[in-house]
C-alpha cells in the first residue's frame, strides 16, 4: 500500500460557553483545526486531526500545522502509510521537531492500518482494556463563585471528575480550589490545573493553603525544575502536563520522582505511535495517566479514546470527549458523552467519516 494524496483543511470550532480561559490570561472562543485526508492506492483513506490550545499554551499553533505540512506531506507520497515506524522516522528526517505537525498525519495512519486490519485502532494499541470511560469536565477560569457554580450543571451531564483551570492570582485560585472541593462529593475528582501559571512562590502559598483538600496540583510553573521544587514541598498528587513532551523528559521524571500522574496529550508527543510508547512506559512504571489532547474536534476525540481504550483501567486517571465543548461536528461515528463517559467506536480504524460540507475545500492537496 502506498500515500498517492494528502488533503489539508482548515475548519473552525467555535465554543459552546462563548470562551474559554485559562492561566496569563489566554483565551479562546474559536479553535483552528487542522484536518488531514490521506489517500492510498488500496482505495483506504484515513484521516487525523490537530488543533492547538491558541498560539500560547504550548511551542505549537494552528497556522504552524499547515506551514509544516507543506514541508513534508509532498515527500511522503509513495510511502506505505501502514509502516508506521517507517513513517515517523521519515516525519523525523523532513522536519526537525514540531511534533504536532505530525500527529495528524500519524493519526491518519492509524486509521488507514485499522481500516486494512478490519479492527479498531484500540485492537491495534493493545486491545479492549476497558468498558466505557469516564470524562473530566475543565471549568474554564473565572471568578471563584461563578467557577463553583458551574459544578452542578456539569454534573447534570454525568460527569464526575473536574479540572479547575487556576494559575493566577493565588489568593484568588486559593478560593477556587477551596469553594469546588466543598460542594463535590469525596467520590469525586478535582485537579487544580496551573497551566505553567504560578512562579514559584505563589505555587508554594497554594499548595500549603489547599494541603488539607483532596485535590491534585497540575503543573504549577513553568519550568520542570521549577515544577520538581513544588513536588517536593506538597503531599498531594502532583501531575505534569506542558513539561511531558517526550519519552526522554518522561525517563527523567519517573527517575526524579517528579509527579504521580502526567497528562499525555496525543498531538503534543507527535501521534499515536509515539503516545503509545510513553502509555506504556507509564504503565510498566506505575504512572497514571490522563489521556487527551491539547483540542479538537470529532477526529482528535475518537483518537483519544482508542489510545485511552486500550489503556489498562487503573492507569487511567481520567480523559475527556472535546468534541462535546464545541458547536460543529465535523465527522460521523466520532464517540459521544453518555452520563459522563464515552466509548471508542468498534469500527474498523478510527470509525470517523468526515461531514464533508463541514470541512469545505482543502486549504492544501499533496500528489
Amino acid at each position: 500500500m502506498k500515500i498517492t494524496a494528502i488533503n489539508v483543511y482548515q475548519v473552525d470550532l467555535p465554543l459552546k460557553e462563548g470562551r474559554y480561559n485559562w492561566s496569563n490570561d489566554n483565551s479562546v472562543a474559536v479553535f483552528d483545526a487542522t484536518v488531514v485526508e490521506v489517500e492510498t492506492d488500496a482505495g483506504i483513506t484515513g484521516y487525523g486531526e490537530t488543533t492547538p490550545l491558541g498560539p500560547a499554551y504550548l511551542p505549537a499553533y494552528a497556522a504552524g500545522v499547515r506551514a509544516g505540512l507543506r514541508e513534508i506531506a509532498p515527500k511522503l507520497i509513495g510511502v506505505d502509510p501502514t509502516d508506521l515506524q517507517v513513517l515517523n522516522r521519515r516525519m523525523d528526517a523532513l522536519l526537525r521537531g514540531h511534533p504536532y505537525v505530525k500527529a495528524a498525519l500519524d493519526n491518519a495512519c492509524w486509521d488507514i492500518l485499522g481500516q486494512a486490519a478490519g479492527m479498531p485502532v484500540f485492537k491495534l494499541l493493545g486491545g479492549c482494556q476497558q468498558g466505557p470511560l469516564a470524562l473530566y469536565r475543565a471549568i474554564s477560569q473565572e471568578a471563584p463563585k461563578i467557577m463553583a457554580s458551574k459544578i452542578d450543571g456539569y454534573r447534570k451531564e454525568g460527569y464526575k471528575k473536574f479540572q479547575l483551570k487556576v494559575g493566577g492570582n493565588p489568593d484568588q485560585d486559593i478560593e477556587r480550589i477551596r469553594q469546588c472541593r466543598e460542594i463535590l462529593a469525596p467520590s469525586e475528582v478535582l485537579v487544580a490545573d496551573a497551566n505553567t501559571g504560578w512562579t514559584m512562590h505563589e505555587a508554594a502559598r497554594v499548595v500549603a493553603a489547599v494541603k488539607d483538600l483532596d485535590v491534585y496540583i497540575e503543573q504549577p510553573c513553568p519550568s520542570y525544575e521549577e515544577c520538581l521544587t513544588i513536588r517536593r514541598r506538597t503531599a498531594l498528587p502532583f501531575v505534569l502536563d506542558e513539561n511531558i513532551d517526550g519519552v526522554q523528559v518522561l525517563l527523567r521524571g519517573i527517575e526524579d520522582h517528579a509527579f504521580d500522574a502526567i497528562n499525555l496529550k496525543i498531538s503534543k508527543v507527535g501521534g499515536l505511535t509515539r503516545a503509545r510508547q510513553m502509555r506504556d512506559l507509564c504503565v510498566a512504571t506505575g504512572v497514571v495517566m490522563t489521556i487527551e489532547d491539547t483540542w479538537g474536534g470529532d477526529f482528535v476525540t475518537a483518537a483519544i479514546a482508542h489510545l485511552a481504550q486500550s489503556t489498562p483501567e487503573k492507569f487511567l486517571l481520567s480523559t475527556t470527549d472535546f468534541n462535546s465543548y464545541g458547536t460543529r461536528d465535523i465527522a460521523t461515528g466520532a464517540p459521544k458523552r453518555i452520563d459522563g463517559k464515552m466509548s471508542a467506536t468498534d469500527a474498523p480504524g478510527l470509525g470517523c467519516k468526515p461531514i464533508r460540507e463541514a470541512l469545505g475545500a482543502p486549504v492544501a492537496t499533496f500528489r
